[in-house]
């Protein structure tokens, strides 16, 4: 599950989406009706956002879009998706075949999620999550058209052995030399998601 994550300008790279990102007409979109971009610190479901996204070439481009899906009968958008149920699921069917995009991030956060001695959920501490050996967490989305504008859900999937302590599901976060691949509409899905990172670092938040 992923709910909030974390963007840091100071990474060479997250402050180039974010520049490509105010440079776009899908921000100005967002800014009429009163939705700014934002542009760093910790993100938060409904916020609009820079996203990597195909162009309608299918080259790989940086454009705002608002996170979460409206779905009719439900009284809050749709933040996630499974990643083993997406390609079968109406909401994200078509998403998953030919539109999926990248979140950049720096980190994502995650609260334990634990059972007490009466058997009832309460959250834990907060963690802060990235790849294991990397700056920039580039987190696995799909995205659709709503009334004109961009939305995007994050994909989720089982944990790795770190996050399953905390929680029972983690984003899916590929490396960068497959961002390319992901977003291309005309690659499959189910081969380039094999190269998921699975090896994670945490620490209190």
């Amino acid at each position: 599950m992923c709910m909030r994550y974390f963007i840091d300008r100071t990474a060479k790279e997250l402050d180039e989406v974010v520049t490509k990102a105010l440079a776009t007409k899908t921000y100005l979109s967002f800014s009429r009706i009163s939705h700014p971009l934002v542009t760093d610190g910790e993100i938060k479901p409904t916020n609009v956002v820079p996203v990597i996204a195909p162009s309608p070439s299918g080259i790989p481009n940086v454009y705002a879009m608002q996170w979460g899906f409206e779905v009719p009968g439900k009284i809050y958008p749709i933040f996630n998706a499974r990643s083993e149920t997406a390609r079968i699921r109406p909401t994200f069917k078509e998403g998953w075949e030919k539109h999926r995009c990248i979140i950049p991030a720096s980190y994502y956060f995650e609260w334990e999620h634990l059972t007490d001695e009466k058997g009832r959920k309460k959250t834990g501490n907060k963690y802060l999550i990235q790849p294991k050996d990397y700056s920039i967490t580039w987190l696995c989305g799909l995205y659709r058209i709503e009334e004109g504008r961009p939305y995007f859900v994050i994909l989720t999937r089982e944990p790795d052995e770190t996050t399953s302590a905390i929680h029972n599901r983690m984003p899916v976060i590929l490396p960068t030399e497959h961002i390319t691949e992901w977003t291309d509409p005309n690659e499959n899905p189910e081969r380039v998601i094999r190269y998921s990172l699975t090896r994670m670092v945490a620490e209190r938040a």
